[in-house]
């Protein structure tokens, strides 16, 4: 009997359109001959096509399980994950408070330094703060301002001075309340994809070589002109390092699933740092997660299956979870 998978996609948020790619590259994936699928499309106003998903138990037997394909707000920030939760419906990817301190870039920081894990120093403005520079003066220059709350680079400058502190902490207050602000690493760009529940196991990393100064929005899904290098030219020793981090990561924001861990290595001093996780990372053409675990041995159809398997196993192993006295 084929297990009945909803996929769903779109979604209100500022990542939308790569949404649609991920999920048109999911669904091309998935084994016809093992699944029946079904799409759920969210679109820009969060209005659900052809039906909602109902936070009611037994609401939805058509569905087997559900492959949230959501990147960004509304979707990658445990907000749909609590819906599914309410519906009491098996789910590929992280959980609802994974989700969501993983979405927060403060949180995620805030959580990895408690477990002595290396982040870049940073501080965390609200928008309509006061004259930001002063608070940022520490950091020094340049710096790299983001949306606290946000993906593919959505809202992401980089500023050399003052001004353009100003100018770039004022776009990425359009996106969200909070901002984060970074030192600048030198260096290299790398991945890393973690795969599991209770027993995570991390891909072989990739490098990311981008064509602009940074790793942005159009250099990802516009220019077509980044390069990325499967497996990084890394020594035996980094890239050991590089993949324990990632585990030690997707454990600490207790992530289940599936995630993918970005990292900045810096050229002066050979040090690793943590720069985020992405609880539900692309799944485009160009997307690094299902790459990584190609060339780690576990082709894009049986990777599907893997992340399906687990969500089942997980809904399963919660079962034995009282919620009543």
């Amino acid at each position: 009997m084929k297990i009945r998978v909803a996929v769903v996609f779109g979604g209100r948020s500022g990542e939308h359109e790569i949404s649609l790619r991920s999920a048109r590259a999911v669904i091309s994936h998935l084994d016809p001959d093992r699944y029946q699928t079904s799409e759920i499309v969210i679109d820009k106003d969060g209005r659900w096509h052809p039906r909602p998903i109902l936070p009611e138990p037994g609401a939805h037997p058509e569905i087997d399980v559900v492959f949230p394909v959501l990147h960004g707000t509304f979707g990658e920030d445990g907000t749909v994950q609590g819906l599914l939760e309410l519906a009491d419906l098996p789910y590929v990817g992280a959980g609802v408070m994974a989700s969501s301190v993983s979405m927060d870039k403060e949180m995620m920081k805030r959580v990895c330094r408690e477990r002595m894990l290396p982040i870049v120093d940073y501080v965390t403005l609200a928008r309509g703060a006061a004259d930001p520079v002063p608070a940022c003066a520490a950091l020094g220059f340049p710096v790299f301002v983001k949306p606290a709350n946000l993906g593919s680079s959505v809202g992401i400058s980089k500023a050399h001075d003052a001004d353009e502190l100003r100018a770039a902490i004022a776009l990425a207050a359009e996106f969200d309340l909070k901002i984060v602000v970074e030192r600048a690493i030198a260096g290299r760009e790398l991945e890393c994809a973690v795969l599991g529940n209770q027993a995570p196991q991390a891909s072989q990393p990739c490098e990311i070589l981008p064509s602009r100064e940074f790793y942005d929005y159009e250099d990802k899904y516009l220019l077509d002109l980044a390069r990325t290098e499967v497996p990084a030219k890394l020594d035996p020793a980094t890239t050991a390092e590089l993949r324990r981090l990632a585990v030690e990561c997707f454990k600490a924001v207790e992530c289940e699933g599936m995630g993918r861990v970005d990292f900045l290595l810096e050229s002066a001093t050979g040090k690793l740092y943590l720069n985020e996780i992405n609880t539900i990372p692309g799944f485009t053409s160009i997307s690094m997660y299902p790459k990584m675990w190609e060339h780690s041995g576990l082709e894009f159809p049986a990777l599907l299956d893997r992340l399906i398997a687990l969500a089942l196993e997980r809904h399963e192993r919660k079962k034995a979870t009282r919620f009543t006295r």
